[in-house]
């Protein structure tokens, strides 16, 4: 099992590449960072921590653009997996949105993860022109669409929120791992099964072995090859915990950094290397 962080950038505290520098010094194995393009002042969509409209963090108002942020953290880092905890693919053009995630799994040596949502905040995607009952469908198409971009020599891709005809475009990195960042619900599993790569827990997620069980059956029930990823999002390491989900088939561990200057960062991030037993290189 590996252990990662995740920075809810802002553009206050610490930057994304000295985060992602020191998260490699320190031994981990990935860093990620989240999205919103904006907030909506006034919203129906109710925050699924909060259960209302009032935010927890003003983060949400301040989060850097996830790939600026990680091409920044290409450029200071050899080594470490550059992902989203996660990225909101629908509210974007999807042809300039593959072509983005290729150059930057190109530049910096195929070290690219996208973890994909469907997006709570339904204001912010109604912006983007996605309505929110059909946001499950629109993020099926883009990841397929993208996909054809990725690994297709003259790609195409006909639905109902994309279309294009056979074209060109390159880089090609492959098949980018995607997994989706979700509740852990019947239905949510049923979809990884089907169109991503594994999934990717919410703070809010109990169960998680259980979950991770239910997806390798659903898994193996699609007829796909291999088994999925699970990366749990955790809050302070918990040594059983973290053996439980070990045991599970969990493969990856995210912790949250601090929103706090590089000093204080730089310092947890040596405390829980210490704690998880991960050492630099």
């Amino acid at each position: 099992m590996r252990y990662g962080v995740v920075l809810f950038t802002s553009d206050r505290g610490i930057t994304p590449s000295a985060a992602a520098r020191a998260a490699e010094e320190a031994g981990f194995a990935s860093f990620a960072v989240p999205e919103h393009t904006h907030i909506p002042v006034r919203r129906d969509a109710a925050h699924p921590g909060t259960g209302t409209g009032e935010l927890p963090d003003d983060r949400y108002l301040r989060t850097l653009d996830p790939w600026v942020a990680l091409a920044t953290a290409a450029s200071v880092t050899e080594r470490i997996t550059l992902c989203t905890a996660v990225a909101l693919p629908t509210e974007h053009d999807p042809i300039a949105l593959a072509k983005t995630i290729a150059t930057l799994d190109h530049l910096s040596g195929g070290r690219v993860k996208l973890g994909a949502g469907f997006g709570w905040n339904t204001d912010e995607l109604a912006d983007h022109g996605v309505p929110g009952n059909r946001r499950r469908t629109a993020l099926r198409e883009y990841l397929a669409a993208m996909r054809a971009l990725w690994t297709q020599e003259e790609a195409s891709y006909d639905g109902e929120f994309v279309r294009f005809g056979p074209s060109w475009a390159w880089p090609k990195p492959g098949p980018i791992p995607v997994v989706l960042g979700a509740g852990g619900t019947d239905r949510n599993l049923a979809w990884i099964a089907r169109h991503a790569d594994g999934w990717m827990t919410t703070p809010a997620d109990r169960d998680i072995g259980e979950r991770a069980r239910q997806l390798r059956k659903l898994w193996d029930e699609a007829g796909r090859d291999g088994t999925p990823e699970v990366i749990a999002l955790a809050g302070k390491p918990k040594p059983d915990l973290l053996a439980e989900w070990a045991e599970a088939g969990v493969t990856e561990v995210l912790f949250g950094l601090p929103d706090a200057p590089a000093d204080v960062v730089t310092g947890y991030l040596g405390k829980l290397a210490g704690t998880v037993g991960v050492t630099p290189g």
